[in-house]
């Protein structure tokens, strides 16, 4: 069952949405403000595509299409009362795949879904990831190295598979803290650093060879 990720900060319309997905056969996963929708997305790998109020609170929704964009190409839909040219230009530019304004009849909602879904298919996309000898399967939130599994707590877990999905990609400690912990995390950079450090701990020698330390902006995973 796909997972679907709907943010709209209005209720009934998101109830509603929910609602036709389920029926639909997919799984509805909610949000009712900018950061909740990111604090989803990133505890979720597998959301296959998601629906994106822009006028939300906190963060709005081309803010939060152009985080998601930083990591994924997942497709996006824009639902918005609004209907200016220059808010559709605006969604596009921010990395979105579709826009539809309400009132919206639901049904056409989700030809737009299964339509999307369909085009995104026929994309080779692997939820297995392997450098050397570390795998992380994505879609069984499992790693290994050397043939023995690695016990990594939520977080470490998490950085390992944003920087191993996109290997020679560099991540800011800034987006690794917003994307991993949230916008409304109270801590510093260097919660980062320690959670890095600690990986590399667990991951030995792979560790120390492959997640490499870029001075001043972040960090990275090079291949062999």
């Amino acid at each position: 069952m796909k997972k679907i990720l709907v943010a709209d900060d209005e209720e009934l319309i998101m109830n509603l949405v929910c609602d036709f997905l389920r029926r639909d056969g997919y799984e509805p996963l909610s949000a009712t403000d900018g950061e909740e929708a990111l604090e989803v997305f990133n505890a979720n790998p597998d959301i296959a595509l998601v629906i994106l109020d822009i006028m939300m609170p906190k963060i709005d929704g081309w803010e939060v299409c152009r985080t998601i964009r930083q990591t994924s190409s997942v497709p996006v839909i824009m639902l918005t009362a609004r209907s200016q040219e220059f808010d559709e230009l605006t969604g596009f530019e921010a990395g979105a795949d579709d826009y539809v304004t309400k009132p919206c009849s639901p049904s056409v909602l989700m030809k737009r879904v299964a339509a999307l879904l369909k085009r995104d298919s026929g994309k080779a996309v692997s939820t297995v990831f392997q450098i050397g000898d570390l795998k992380l399967d994505a879609e069984a939130h499992d790693v290994w190295l050397n043939g023995s599994s690695v016990m990594l707590t939520l977080k470490e877990y998490s950085i390992l598979y944003k920087l191993i999905s996109n290997p020679g990609r560099v991540f800011s400690r800034e987006q690794l803290l917003d994307n991993i912990w949230g916008f409304d995390f109270d801590g510093d950079m260097r919660t980062v650093d320690s959670h890095v450090a600690r990986l590399r701990t667990k991951l030995g020698e792979w560790g120390s060879k492959h997640i490499k330390t870029i001075y001043g902006t972040g960090y990275k995973i090079e291949g062999e």
